[in-house]
């Protein structure tokens, strides 16, 4: 187990976008993390997402919360599943979107624009 971590990283637990869905109206509010580029994130983003692209992760990590939740989002779930892993190692409590934007827009959740 521990060699199979080092190669691939830490595991990843993950969330669905129905399940941030109701966190977000009934639950606590997470912090959602969209590592998409700024054209990706104007196009469509959940309200109230905090843009940081992946490529600029590690020169912004320093502006997020380690008490609280964070739930990392991008177009397909491959950038954000690596922004996780990246900030587990570094001991932020993290979750990872499935199937990112693709999906949230799929199960035909809100999104805002602009």
């Amino acid at each position: 187990m521990g060699f199979l971590s080092n190669l691939f990283g830490p595991a990843v637990p993950t969330i669905s976008p129905a399940e941030l869905s109701e966190k977000l109206k009934f639950g606590k509010h997470p912090l959602i993390l969209d590592v998409r580029q700024p054209g990706e994130f104007r196009q469509a983003r959940i309200t109230g997402a905090k843009l940081i692209p992946l490529n600029e992760l590690y020169k912004h990590m320093k502006d997020l919360p380690k008490g609280r939740e964070i739930v990392c989002v991008c177009d397909s779930g491959s950038r954000s599943r690596s922004a996780a892993k990246i900030l587990i190692k570094e001991g932020y409590t993290v979750l990872d979107m499935q199937g990112g934007m693709v999906a949230w827009r799929h199960a035909k959740l809100p999104v805002q624009k602009g």
